[in-house]
């Protein structure tokens, strides 16, 4: 079901601080940073080498982000799997009981994405996502 580990998610409060903590002293390259005004944060790609880590920062106090950096403070925030077919996942998903935050994909910044809820996988937010472009 799942491909491969795409990346893994940080929230962060501010994300030209933590930059220059990753790519100066950390050493790594940034590959895009973006804006994503439908989920109110601003996103950030550094190469891991075989994976990415994605830095997110609110943009909107009120954010789903915000709250969540508010209540657990900066860290991990989500892993995310490439897979082949995302409608297929989460059809296979919603077979097995697997308790889903999206039922159906959206489009995220490098393809369609779902997540599964972090009270089904004990604690741990997954994101599944599907490729349309790179």
């Amino acid at each position: 079901m799942f491909k491969r580990l795409d990346h893994v998610g940080l929230v962060v409060h501010d994300i030209d601080a933590t930059l220059q903590v990753y790519c100066n002293q950390l050493g790594f390259r940034l590959l895009e940073r973006v804006e994503i005004p439908e989920q109110k944060v601003i996103a950030a790609f550094l190469d891991a080498g075989n994976s990415t880590i994605e830095l997110i920062s609110p943009t909107d106090g009120e954010s789903g982000t915000a709250r969540f950096l508010a209540n657990r403070g900066e860290g991990t925030h989500h892993v995310c799997y490439e897979v082949d077919d995302i409608e297929a996942t989460l059809a296979e998903l919603r077979s097995a009981g697997v308790r889903l935050i999206d039922e159906t994909p959206r489009q995220g910044v490098h393809g369609l994405i779902a997540f599964i809820h972090p009270k089904a996988a004990h604690g741990l937010m997954i994101e599944l996502l599907q490729k349309t472009h790179r």
